[in-house]
């Protein structure tokens, strides 16, 4: 009995999709379909790309990007991370489609739809294409893992739970307060 295989999707088949509709990713060449992801999520996503941008207004070191955005690892794997951010030697990445090629640092945020995903495989091929740090974001549990995937792609250099502060070598002399970040001002 012989086999069929299966033809992958490409990113030039991901680029004419509709852009109306669910959200999807395109990871080893299979669409994945992406839930909008919760308020609390939202919150955390907003607050944290209020801190870094209100850092990088007076420190324009790089640019700083937010779901939904197209980022181009391969022909086969086209992600849209919470929060991507490349550095301003590495803007020749940047296009009209949005990142072709590996951001310098990634934000994911757990969702219940999406958490195993985004812990194993997209982790996994961010690795794989360089990106160099990774946080993934905990909600419920209201914790960071901090990868520096250059170093050690599967188990997180840091972990930060609230009342922490700490850094990342991308934006030199913030400090980052766990407890902003978790904010939740309808919440309290």
């Amino acid at each position: 009995m012989s086999s069929i295989e299966i033809e992958k999707f490409t990113a030039d088949d991901y680029r004419r999709m509709p852009e109306t509709g669910p959200r999807y990713q395109l990871i080893n060449g299979e669409l994945r379909m992406s839930p909008a992801p919760n308020r609390f999520h939202q919150v955390i996503s907003k607050n944290l790309q209020f801190i870094i941008q209100s850092y990088l207004a007076s420190h324009p070191l790089g640019d700083l990007y937010n779901a939904p955005f197209d980022v181009y690892l391969s022909v086969h794997d086209v992600f849209q991370p919470d929060l991507c951010y490349v550095v301003q030697e590495r803007f020749n990445i940047l296009t009209d489609a949005g990142m072709e090629g590996a951001p310098d640092f990634v934000v994911e945020i757990l969702s219940p739809g999406t958490a195993a995903l985004d812990k194993r495989e997209k982790r996994a091929h961010y690795a794989k294409f360089g990106v160099k740090e990774l946080w993934i974001i905990d909600p419920e549990l209201r914790r960071i893992h901090v990868y520096h995937l250059t170093e050690n792609p599967n188990k997180p250099r840091e972990t930060f739970d609230e009342g922490d502060t700490f850094e990342s070598p991308f934006f030199p002399g913030l400090m980052f307060d766990v407890d902003r970040i978790f904010v939740d001002f309808r919440r309290g």
